[in-house]
């Protein structure tokens, strides 16, 4: 089968998220074109003796902030769903400069609404990639420049890492130059409007994510080094509120060989204004004073994953990851959350090349700045079929 120059980096980052490497192609005039995916079921057992974990994506998959806190546990939860399913189009194709022009169409379900669980299970397909490249440039939605994706443990659970992992995806212009990327990314602001907690997701941003990004390989493994600078905004004319703040963000993360089949993957992400890029949004970016200026939150995250290959078929990954985040109790109030962690333990087998079943348990915990705190216990099973 013949593999897409321009997806290289993707596919073998796929490798790292478990996603499909096998595809189907043909060729139509210059342009070849590649078909993949994979079915993927889920199992999961949800113990939660803090409180009911309500249905929705924290039933899904790992959402440190939807850990509940504070509350009367209720019986074990049992779920089953596909919808982390996937499947893509890539397209290869030769210019008359001679250079190549390459695109990907990627879709899932995994937290696209549009269905429920009494009758059809059916829900929407989403875009989760659709750029093309050209030359040394990307342009279109895909994996944030800021995030890393061989960083990634190999996991049952949809991320792994979530608590510390940087997790995004945007639009974006990319430039690639050797080592070294940067690139203009989607604007989004979170935020805390006040003691009171909550979220208010504005759109009122003047300028662009800047993001740059350094990668190093070597025999012992790889290491990349990044830097985000970004706005965020926050305007509302009825509440009489105009008001910007800049946040920055440094991600060092790597991945360090072991012995040919074992390594450790690990990262460390710290700023202030990170918000949405980390832990899926659990703390927001910013807070809001009684004077309606912005004040950016700090928050620094660490995951370290450790994965051993026992023979051909079986492989266990060690996982641990957590946030903590520097909040101004006087602006966010008690109810904001201050930390999460989580510790989980797999064993995937490989049964052939296109299929394999994982089993994975999951210990995770949420602490508020009041001191009240709960847990999350979850076992879950995965049967994968990669096409």
């Amino acid at each position: 089968m013949k593999q897409l120059p321009f997806a290289c980096t993707l596919l073998a980052a796929s490798m790292t998220l478990g996603l499909s490497q096998a595809q189907a192609s043909f060729t139509v005039g210059n342009t070849d074109i590649s078909f993949g995916g994979f079915i993927k079921l889920d199992v999961m057992l949800n113990d939660t003796p803090d409180g009911n974990l309500a249905t929705g994506i924290g039933r899904d998959f790992y959402v440190p902030s939807l850990t509940p806190v504070g509350g009367d546990g209720e019986s074990t939860k049992f779920d089953m769903h596909a919808r982390q399913s996937r499947f893509f189009f890539t397209t290869n194709t030769k210019l008359e400069n001679g250079k190549t022009l390459g695109a990907r169409l990627e879709f899932d379900m995994m937290s696209t609404p549009g269905g429920d669980q009494r009758i059809s299970n059916g829900y929407s397909p989403g875009i989760r990639h659709a750029f093309f490249t050209y030359d040394k440039w990307l342009f279109g939605q895909t994996w944030s420049t800021f995030m890393d994706l061989t960083s990634l443990p190999e996991s049952v659970d949809f991320v792994g890492n979530t608590d510390g992992q940087i997790f995004v995806r945007q639009p974006q212009i990319r430039y690639t130059h050797g080592n070294f990327q940067f690139a203009i990314e989607n604007p989004e602001s979170t935020i805390t409007p006040g003691p009171t907690g909550g979220r208010v997701v504005s759109d009122d941003n003047t300028m662009p994510d800047l993001v740059a990004r350094y990668n190093h390989k070597a025999d012992w493994g790889s290491l990349s080094v990044s830097g985000l600078v970004r706005q965020l905004t926050y305007e509302d004319r009825a509440l009489q509120i105009d008001d910007s703040v800049m946040g920055y963000g440094l991600s060092v993360t790597g991945k360090v060989m072991v012995s040919e089949s074992n390594d450790i993957r690990f990262t460390f992400n710290t700023g202030k204004g990170l918000g949405r890029y980390i832990g899926l949004n659990t703390a927001n970016g910013a807070v809001l004073d009684a004077n309606g200026e912005l004040h950016a939150i700090k928050s620094t995250g660490f995951t370290a994953a450790y994965r051993h290959v026992w023979d051909a078929n079986w492989r266990t990954n060690l996982i641990y990851a957590t946030l903590r985040v520097d909040n101004d109790t006087a602006l966010t109030g008690v109810a904001a959350t201050k930390s999460t962690e989580s510790l989980a333990a797999n064993m995937i087998y490989q049964a052939s090349r296109h299929l394999q079943f994982g089993l994975e348990f999951r210990h995770a915990t949420r602490k508020l700045e009041s001191g009240t705190d709960g847990d999350l216990n979850r076992l879950q099973f995965m049967a994968k079929y990669d096409f």
